[in-house]
């Protein structure tokens, strides 16, 4: 009696490491903190683009993404698990009714009394419950609790990657919009410039090369726009399987109507890191990790157990709530590995490995958050500087070619010049525009990276 007062003097001592989060080395840059105090993370990020399509984009891809709606599915899984892991704390009680006939040997010793066939009804409420002294139900619920929490993060991630995709591919149909409006005007002075060459062969101011050479840049020109129409049907077909619209039909927009956010104060706090839903993911994988080494190590004490039963019996169905019919049972059970062959012990060492591999995992994804931001920061930096630069050399352009074209009609310079300012010109525009569609993805990238935007209280 001594000893099992013991053992419930042992009840509630959880085996097992208790977690303490990691020591994770930061650079010194990421430690600094602003003037203005620590940053925010606003969780609608895309309406810093002021873009009332856009904003419906996102919105529909929040609703109605089947991969969103796949991710909050595991969420009501795991929230159905951490009830079941916490349920197993408590007795568990069932009710039962027997009602049963037998036959008994008439050559038994002492001879039965009463005759051969005995009746038998029981109505009667038992229980079996663990004691959970070792707390292996204890880190069975902590660890399911740690799936929870990581399988809302990763939920986060997957709305958080998809907004992103979103807002991308927006920016990438809007960037084709711009492209298509370059093009078209392309076309439109490559078709006066083909007009201009037959004018001038049929003056015999000029030979019929200059005529096919226009000729051929303005097919050029139309090949061109129909690749790009067909990129944008894409683009517009891929926005449509995010939002869950099929059908969905954009009209075409102002890419430069779009405005970039702001990069966020210097001195970025190393906190921001903390709000990324894969790096919270990635912590609670190692707490459920580490739970896990508890629950294999009380695998290794005496399991015990209460078992209860009480009710009443009778022969007769009508006697059964009579009195003297109740009856009752109490005991508990205790069962000791004493050789396993090592089997429980490999379990621990399993549990163990498993929680380094999330240590290296959790550390894998502070690293990589710190490379992505570092990334961001460097080609929004990067493209926001180019973008005068394209600027300057369009306006070049744009005067070259405007320069070629008065040349060759006071015939001064061969139709090549034109040509080659044609060329060029188009490319100064179109490389304009797509530096600044990198530059609107950089921002959401940077965005992403932080976890879903910035805003300096």
């Amino acid at each position: 009696m001594k000893q099992l007062w013991v053992l419930f003097l042992l009840a509630g001592c959880a085996v097992g490491p208790d977690y303490q989060r990691p020591a994770v080395e930061l650079p010194a840059d990421y430690l600094a903190r602003t003037a203005e105090g620590d940053a925010a993370v606003p969780s609608e990020w895309w309406t810093l683009y002021r873009d009332a399509t856009l904003e419906e984009l996102v919105a529909a891809t929040r609703a109605n993404n089947a991969d969103i709606r796949l991710a909050a599915a595991q969420v009501e899984e795991a929230e159905a698990v951490l009830r079941q892991a916490r349920a197993a704390l408590f007795p568990e009680i069932t009710g039962g009714l027997q009602r049963s006939r037998t036959r008994v040997s008439s050559l038994t010793a002492p001879p039965p009394v009463g005759g051969l066939v005995r009746p038998d009804t029981r109505l009667f409420a038992s229980t079996n419950f663990e004691l959970d002294f070792w707390g292996r139900l204890g880190r069975a619920s902590e660890a399911a609790r740690a799936s929870l929490l990581g399988s809302r993060f990763a939920r986060d991630v997957v709305i958080l990657s998809l907004g992103s995709l979103t807002a991308q591919t927006y920016f990438g149909l809007r960037s084709l919009d711009a492209q298509l409006a370059v093009l078209q005007e392309t076309i439109r002075t490559r078709r006066d410039s083909v007009e201009l060459a037959r004018a001038r062969v049929g003056a015999g101011l000029a030979s019929e090369l200059d005529l096919y050479q226009a000729q051929a840049a303005l097919s050029d020109a139309r090949v061109q726009r129909r690749d790009t129409e067909r990129a944008r049907a894409l683009l517009e077909h891929q926005l449509g399987q995010l939002t869950g619209k099929l059908d969905l039909k954009l009209a075409a927009g102002d890419l430069f109507a779009l405005p970039v956010p702001p990069t966020p104060p210097a001195g970025l706090p190393s906190m921001l890191l903390e709000r990324r839903p894969d790096i919270r993911a990635a912590e609670q994988a190692m707490i459920s990790a580490n739970a896990q080494i508890g629950i294999a190590r009380a695998a290794m004490f005496p399991a015990i157990s209460l078992t209860g039963l009480a009710g009443s019996e009778s022969g007769a169905f009508s006697d059964l709530l009579a009195s003297g019919t109740s009856i009752w049972t109490l005991g508990f059970a205790l069962s000791l590995p004493i050789f396993d062959a090592g089997r429980r012990e490999a379990a621990v060492e399993q549990a163990e490995a498993r929680r380094r591999q999330a240590l290296a995992s959790y550390q894998g994804s502070i690293e990589s958050g710190f490379r992505e931001v570092s990334d961001a920061l460097v080609n929004l930096e990067q493209t926001g500087a180019s973008e005068a630069d394209l600027l300057e050399r369009l306006q070049a352009a744009r005067s070259a070619l405007q320069l070629s074209k008065e040349r060759y009609e006071a015939g001064y310079s061969p139709y090549l010049e034109v040509l080659d300012a044609q060329r060029t010109a188009n490319e100064a525009e179109l490389a304009f525009v797509r530096n600044r569609q990198a530059r609107l993805a950089f921002s959401v990238d940077l965005m992403k990276a932080l976890g879903g935007g910035w805003r300096a209280q």
